[in-house]
C-alpha cells in the first residue's frame, strides 16, 4: 500500500490549512491511521491518531487546533490544522501499518510565518 499526504504550504500565524492523505488501497476505513511530523532539525514526532471506528486522539500541543478526520468513502484522511503557529513548521506525514509493518507517505511541507 502507498499514502500520498498533500495540502501544505505557506500560511501565516492564526492561519489554517487542510491536509489530505490518500491510500493506494482502501484501508482508511479499517486501519488505524496517523499523523506525524519532523521540524527542521529535529525528531519525527506524533501528531493525531484515528482508530477504524473513528476514535481519534492528539498530543498536548494541537489539542483544540487540530482536528484528524477520514472520508471512508473516498479513503481519504484529513487533517485540519487551526490556530497555526511558527513551531507547527514541519513537514507532516500519514502513516498506518499494513501486514505488520510501517508504511509512511511522502510527506508534504507546512511553513507557517511568523
Amino acid at each position: 500500500v502507498q499514502l500520498q499526504a498533500s495540502g501544505g504550504g505557506l500560511v501565516q500565524t492564526g492561519g489554517s490549512l487542510r491536509l489530505s492523505c490518500g491510500a493506494s488501497r482502501r484501508i482508511i476505513s479499517s486501519n488505524v491511521m496517523g499523523w506525524y511530523r519532523q521540524a527542521p532539525g529535529k525528531e519525527r514526532e506524533w501528531v493525531a491518531r484515528i482508530t477504524g471506528g473513528g476514535s481519534t486522539s492528539y498530543t498536548d500541543f494541537v489539542k483544540g487546533r487540530f482536528t484528524i478526520s477520514k472520508d471512508n468513502a473516498k479513503n481519504t484522511l484529513y487533517l485540519q490544522m487551526n490556530s497555526l503557529k511558527p513551531e507547527d513548521t514541519a513537514v507532516y506525514y500519514c502513516k498506518t501499518m499494513y501486514w505488520g509493518r510501517d508504511v509512511w507517505g511522502p510527506g508534504t511541507l507546512v511553513t507557517v510565518s511568523s
